[in-house]
């Protein structure tokens, strides 16, 4: 059980573990802001680290390791005391986390859908056969894929900057990116179109942020508790029981969408062959509180209607 904030809760110091990305410190700066505000008297400060993901630029996230490279050095920092908490973007955390660590809240969600990005081209529609699209992950290459057979899908590795210099050095006719991240940097009007559910599910997660710390920080817990939305972290729950279902690592083409409306959620998912050849969809809505039971049953149903066939079929 964890204790309510009390007005005498004793916060007077707090480091914030982070990546170093401007995205990553944008995020973590997000954080301390709030955070200043609810306890004007606590001195919050950073501590940026570089992680295994943003050093393995070459691999894809699959092959070198999975979402788990973004977040194992912060959690080392609040393991040994360096750091009291850590921030990250939810899709970037794995759906089992290490023994003794708690997610104690996620924020709420900016714009979750995927944005495509070009110089040249207002949308899909327009890319000539054979344009080259990057994107750094299975779930939207299978979603292109699935819908542009035409296009060339090639790796896109880095951080937001970096795919975008990418981008404007002619790699790439476009590229496809969080929309959220955009607009936390300022970037939104680099966004040509935006991709609803319908034509590019997102991750689960995809927009929020979770703060991690460790699970016998009571005191801790229920301060950063204030940070919580209720709503987003119903839906995030619910897109990350699919995940867990059905394996739980990132080499999985899988999306996962949940919306909130007067307590009840909206659940879609799907799980698509990276060829974008096969794809099993599924849906469910019910009550909020019931979110880690609507996760499992749409993993039941994308069970049903072929997903164990297609990740069998995944390259190990």
């Amino acid at each position: 059980m964890i204790p309510p904030v009390t007005q005498g809760a004793r916060l007077e110091r707090l480091m914030i573990a982070t990546r170093k990305s401007r995205l990553a410190l944008w995020q973590a700066e997000h954080v301390r802001s709030r955070l200043e505000k609810l306890y004007p008297h606590c001195r919050v400060e950073l501590l940026p680290l570089s992680t295994r993901g943003d050093e393995l630029l070459e691999a894809t996230l699959a092959s070198a390791g999975g979402k788990g490279l973004f977040v194992k050095e912060l959690e080392a920092a609040i393991a040994d005391g360096r750091a009291d908490i850590a921030v990250h973007s939810m899709k970037d955390v794995p759906v089992e986390l290490p023994p003794g660590f708690v997610l104690a809240a996620i924020t709420e969600r900016e714009d979750p859908r995927d944005a495509f990005v070009s110089n040249t081209y207002a949308c899909f529609a327009d890319l000539p056969a054979g344009a080259v699209v990057g994107t750094s992950s299975l779930r939207r290459a299978a979603q292109i894929a699935e819908r542009h057979a035409k296009l060339e899908l090639r790796p896109l590795r880095g951080n937001v900057d970096t795919r975008l210099a990418k981008l404007d050095r002619g790699e790439y006719a476009a590229i496809v990116l969080a929309a959220a991240g955009l607009r936390r940097l300022g970037l939104a009007s680099r966004i040509r179109a935006l991709l609803e559910a319908e034509e590019s599910l997102p991750s689960a997660g995809q927009g929020a942020l979770g703060i991690e710390c460790r699970a016998d920080r009571l005191e801790l817990r229920a301060a950063l508790a204030t940070l919580a939305h209720a709503a987003t972290a119903d839906c995030v729950r619910a897109e990350r029981a699919v995940n867990r279902v059905l394996g739980g690592n990132c080499a999985i083409p899988l999306g996962a969408y949940a919306t909130e409306d007067q307590g009840m959620l909206r659940l879609r998912a799907l799980v698509a062959a990276p060829d974008g050849s096969r794809a099993a969809r599924a849906e469910v809505t019910g009550p909020a509180d019931q979110a880690d039971a609507l996760g499992a049953e749409v993993a039941r149903r994308l069970r049903e209607r072929g997903a164990i066939e297609i990740l069998a079929a995944l390259p190990v």
